[in-house]
């Protein structure tokens, strides 16, 4: 089995419902921000992986529209919708064996790529999963406190100021032992950290939530502000 990710998962499958009425006629990552949707954001950070997985269900043969003709395979959730999770696996048959990285594709980011601080600071040997983060001080167009402590070993504890931004390397084969079809990858993290295998890294660019409308002007004043 391979042990460095060549595969990418992008989730495109939500209702939107935070980015409501944004959403009523359009799936979340069709919205535009700074001139382009959301998806075409997550896709340019892509480049260079060799697979290109994105799911869909919420108003998907609109995306699947925009989509056409890309280097990009669809996983298409035709009845319930999934969650991260299930979708996860779901599309695994697409993605190949070995560890994949996902990306939520309702955030902008500035700085290095994400995917490739990632890759950099990927260590198979000790970690199943590890996900960037941000420090809630730092984390644009969200409100509240963090998700993760980072301890000094590199390891993730839930509470903390350190936030979630959305992008990660995971190891896939402990799907199997969640017996839902539609759960959260949360529960694949709880499995983790219960072993101490659940590792974090900082993304030390921006980074700004646009999952809801609120987001659209904060995340093209973060753009606006990393090209001057």
């Amino acid at each position: 089995m391979r042990h460095r990710p060549e595969a990418v998962m992008l989730f495109a499958a939500g209702f939107g419902t935070r980015m409501a009425p944004l959403t009523d006629a359009r799936p979340k990552p069709l919205i535009p921000v700074a001139g382009r949707p959301l998806i075409d954001h997550a896709l340019a950070l892509c480049d260079g992986c060799a697979r290109r997985v994105v799911n869909l269900h919420y108003l998907g043969d609109m995306l699947a529209a925009h989509l056409s003709g890309r280097d990009v395979v669809l996983s298409w959730e035709r009845g319930a919708i999934l969650d991260t999770g299930g979708g996860l696996r779901h599309a695994l048959p697409l993605l190949g064996d070995g560890p994949v990285m996902t990306l939520n594709t309702d955030a902008v980011w500035t700085g290095p790529n994400p995917l490739d601080t990632l890759r950099a600071a990927w260590a198979p040997s000790r970690m199943d999963a590890l996900l960037l983060t941000i420090p809630a001080d730092r984390a644009e167009g969200r409100a509240g406190p963090g998700d993760f402590t980072r301890t000094v070993e590199g390891r993730l504890t839930r509470g903390g100021k350190d936030v979630y931004t959305g992008a990660q390397i995971v190891k896939t084969d402990r799907l199997s032992e969640i017996g839902e079809d539609v759960f959260s990858l949360n529960r694949l993290w709880n499995l983790l950290a219960d072993k101490g295998r659940l590792c974090g890294v900082t993304h030390p660019g921006g980074w700004c939530d646009v999952g809801h409308p609120g987001g659209i002007a904060t995340a093209e004043a973060m753009l606006e502000r990393a090209d001057v």
